[in-house]
């Protein structure tokens, strides 16, 4: 899963940077809105997190933009504390859900589980493939009970196909959502995590579809 980050206090975008790595994210990020606006129409994202005081462009206006050029990633918005109309306005203009400074970093990160699964049409945290379980809020993944240990990188394949049961997703869609902009993106990678997903998952859990891409398969 990839998000992108748009905080112009450094000090903040550290810390958030920081917390949204450690669970699995790959991330894009901007310190003003001239550029947020710029990524967000160039570049696949599964969310977004927008601060509103932003320098050049301010994040209602990003926001704005982003809705009138048919971009329709989840946003969360960062708002003042006690600024409801900040709230209403961000709201109105597009978001897809807000939270108040200062927050905890833990709430910042279900909010964002939430909006990608509420984007894929999911309720619970629980993703599950017959016996395969994705828990997205420990990003641990079980296989009838039992742990099954997977890289950063295998966790989040896994997890962009668990968020799209049934769906062929293209081997470009999968690159575009799983690393970060200055990654070297070589969409052959993605066949050789493939490979080691398959030998840790049961046969046939992921699903080839000639000179289309992938699909997790859907048990009978």
């Amino acid at each position: 899963m990839k998000l992108l980050l748009v905080e112009d206090d450094p000090t903040l975008r550290s810390q958030l940077r920081t917390g949204l790595e450690e669970a699995g994210y790959a991330l894009d990020e901007a310190d003003n809105g001239r550029d947020a606006q710029h990524l967000g129409e160039t570049e696949a994202f599964d969310a977004v997190v927008l601060d509103l005081g932003l320098p050049v462009v301010d994040g209602l206006t990003v926001l704005k933009r982003w809705r009138e050029a048919g971009r329709t990633m989840p946003v969360l918005i960062l708002t003042a504390r006690d600024s409801w109309h900040e709230k209403v306005a961000g709201i109105d203009a597009g978001a897809d859900d807000y939270l108040a400074k200062p927050f905890h970093m833990e709430e910042l990160l279900a909010r964002v589980r939430a909006l990608i699964r509420r984007a894929q049409g999911l309720a619970s945290p629980l993703l599950k493939c017959g016996e395969l379980t994705l828990d997205t809020r420990s990003s641990r993944v079980t296989l009838d009970g039992q742990p099954v240990t997977l890289t950063s990188h295998e966790f989040r394949l896994l997890a962009y196909l668990m968020h799209r049961p049934g769906s062929v997703v293209s081997r470009t869609e999968l690159t575009e959502h799983l690393y970060a902009q200055d990654f070297d993106r070589d969409s052959n990678t993605i066949e050789v995590f493939i490979g080691r997903l398959r030998r840790k998952l049961p046969a046939d859990t992921i699903e080839t579809v000639r000179g289309m891409g992938y699909r997790l398969a859907t048990p009978p």
